[in-house]
């Protein structure tokens, strides 16, 4: 036994331990340590595997999804038979399997401005496994009021980075790094432009590393340094970053005052509840197409989800290139808009709403519902 450690955890933690920059001194404070996963998908999988098998006393997950088959290629944390559950039974059962002596707090709600401070307040590191950039402003936003330092990570096809901000520390925040919100459809998500289902291993693992580092106070934290990962060279590479004074958050003259702010508040935009849109069900627009109904329908997947399937009456402008037309779309009479399950399609409402557009429809449950409604051929 080592001190206040259990003989059950210096058996355990016994590799871990005989590292001279651990120790029993490091595994005792990694016990009485807590960290704080927003999302429990690609990101947070690996993440939060890894701080649970290092010891991390309190591992704190917020996540209000389920379980989806399309899920099982990357978020590791869960498989096969949690289909349709939530993720945080599923993400429980599986991190108890590798630790159960670590106590998992669960949020099954999404990360918003009206929770963020209550929920984080308490913990010692944030890990930002979002995916969107909404829930990316707020958990920076909070992390700074909190003075608690975040690891941020992102993914994209074969590439990956993560950063350490901790303006209380001296470095600079994500908003020095992303100062504003990016268009809508300008970036695409992971649903849209795909990943490679390791690449967050990488990333998300390279994040419970900086929060086990944070935590023992070992190794340097590269809190002013965005490290890039590309994937199919297999290279690292750093840039530096550098506080903005300019920065409307930890700047010399700050504007953010509150994390409830135009970026963190589009979170949940085109809910019912905060931006109400017209919706259609697929057997509805099938009606409307079999007699010919005035209107447009508009496909905003990716070219090769159009070519796997399809509606032959709809036309395809992916969302990232929804701002280039338009100028071409008619404003005089109804525009369907439909994805894969209905995600990227509300967004697009959302965007067209925006620049005008008054008769903006989104299909409800896209393509899937489409197709599960389609007779047998």
């Amino acid at each position: 036994m080592h001190g206040d450690l259990t003989a059950e955890e210096s058996e355990r933690y016994s590799r871990q331990i005989r590292i001279p920059e651990v120790g029993a001194e490091g595994q005792l404070k990694l016990k009485r340590a807590s960290v704080l996963l927003i999302g429990t998908g690609a990101l947070g999988s690996p993440a939060a595997m890894y701080l649970a098998a290092a010891g991390v006393g309190r591992i704190g997950l917020v996540d209000d999804d389920v379980v989806d088959v399309s899920n099982l290629q990357r978020q590791i944390l869960h498989g096969e038979s949690w289909r349709g559950r939530p993720k945080l039974e599923s993400a429980v059962a599986r991190l108890h399997e590798i630790n159960p002596l670590v106590k998992i707090d669960c949020y099954p709600q999404r990360f918003t401005p009206e929770n963020a401070l209550e929920i984080a307040r308490s913990y010692d590191v944030i890990i930002d496994g979002s995916d969107n950039f909404p829930t990316r402003f707020l958990t920076n936003d909070a992390a700074f009021f909190l003075k608690i330092p975040l690891i941020y990570g992102a993914i994209h096809r074969f590439d990956g980075q993560f950063a350490v901000f901790a303006p209380h520390l001296g470095g600079p925040c994500y908003r020095c790094l992303l100062p504003e919100m990016p268009p809508p459809g300008s970036v695409p998500s992971c649903q849209e432009a795909g990943v490679l289902g390791v690449l967050p291993g990488v990333i998300g693992s390279l994040q419970a590393l900086e929060a086990l580092k944070i935590l023992l106070e070992i190794g340097g934290v590269p809190s002013e340094k965005l490290t890039l990962f590309h994937g199919l060279r297999g290279e690292f590479r750093r840039i530096s970053l550098r506080r903005d004074p300019a920065c409307r958050l930890c700047g010399e003259r700050p504007e953010i005052t509150s994390i409830k702010n135009q970026e963190t508040l589009a979170i949940g935009a085109c809910s019912a509840t905060l931006c109400p849109m017209e919706t259609i069900t697929t057997q509805t627009l099938r009606e409307k197409l079999a007699v010919g109904a005035e209107g447009l329908l508009i496909d905003v997947r990716e070219p090769d989800e159009y070519a796997v399937a399809n509606i032959p009456e709809a036309r395809l402008i992916p969302l990232a290139t929804l701002p280039d037309h338009l100028d071409e779309l008619p404003r005089d009479c109804d525009l369907w808009i439909h994805c894969k399950s209905g995600g990227r399609s509300g967004r697009a409402v959302q965007f067209l709403l925006e620049n005008g557009f008054t008769r903006v429809v989104n299909v409800e449950g896209g393509m899937d519902a489409w197709l599960k409604e389609s007779p047998c051929q």
